[in-house]
């Protein structure tokens, strides 16, 4: 039976830190301002719009509110080559999914032009059966939409799948659609990741048979 991975983007495959804080420095000195490296991890995990009426005040109409978030992506696109990296083991897995037959699949909030930029400035692309992007979905996670699309991209049934999350609702996204889910704490600590069908600090100090184990194949 064909068995499905389904992999969050930023803080599971790929580190975006450092292609976002350029992005928003590129941003702020277009305004003729600057921003600092914790202003943004003060940011994590909030969308553009909420960080722009953040740090620019609620006054902008919701029209410019969006075209300068739309400004700010296209800026990461642009800083995504040579300031991604892929997460310590992350390559190895995917090299041994693709060995057992496992098909995989992105499957990420992020806008789906984000998604192309990083997997060709990573060169992961040829890993992947489908790219599933949940920026344009009705409701984001915790809600299981994303997931469900991913797993229908590959052919797979949700149950015959893993997800690999680092974010709380991704978690409980990934609880809701009734996928196994492996955590890595490479955003919050495990704590907060309990609802994880298993949780690491690193893909890399899992033993080879983990994704197996965890999809019942051994």
């Amino acid at each position: 039976m064909v068995k499905g991975i389904l992999w969050d983007m930023d803080g599971v495959l790929a580190d975006t830190v450092e292609a976002h804080y350029q992005a928003w420095r590129a941003f702020y000195a277009e305004q003729g301002g600057a921003i600092t490296r914790e202003q943004l991890y003060a940011t994590f995990g909030m969308a553009n719009p909420e960080i722009l009426r953040l740090w620019l005040g609620n006054e902008l109409p919701e029209e410019m509110i969006l075209a300068l978030a739309a400004h700010k992506e296209t800026l990461f696109r642009q800083a995504a080559k040579g300031n991604v990296k892929l997460f310590p083991g992350v390559l190895d897995w995917l090299q041994r999914a693709r060995t057992r037959g496992y098909r995989q699949a992105v499957a990420s909030s992020g806008e789906m032009a984000n998604i192309v930029a990083i997997v060709s400035a990573l060169e992961i692309g040829n890993y992947f059966d489908a790219l599933v992007s949940g920026a344009l979905l009705p409701r984001c996670k915790p809600d299981p939409a994303v997931f469900i699309q991913a797993a229908a991209s590959l052919g797979v049934a949700p149950g015959d799948c893993l997800v690999i999350e680092d974010g709380i609702a991704g978690v409980e996204a990934a609880r809701r659609a009734g996928i196994r889910c492996l955590a890595v704490t490479n955003t919050h600590p495990a704590d907060k990741l309990a609802g994880a069908d298993l949780i690491v600090h690193s893909l890399a100090e899992l033993d080879e048979a983990a994704f197996d184990r965890l999809l019942g194949e051994d």
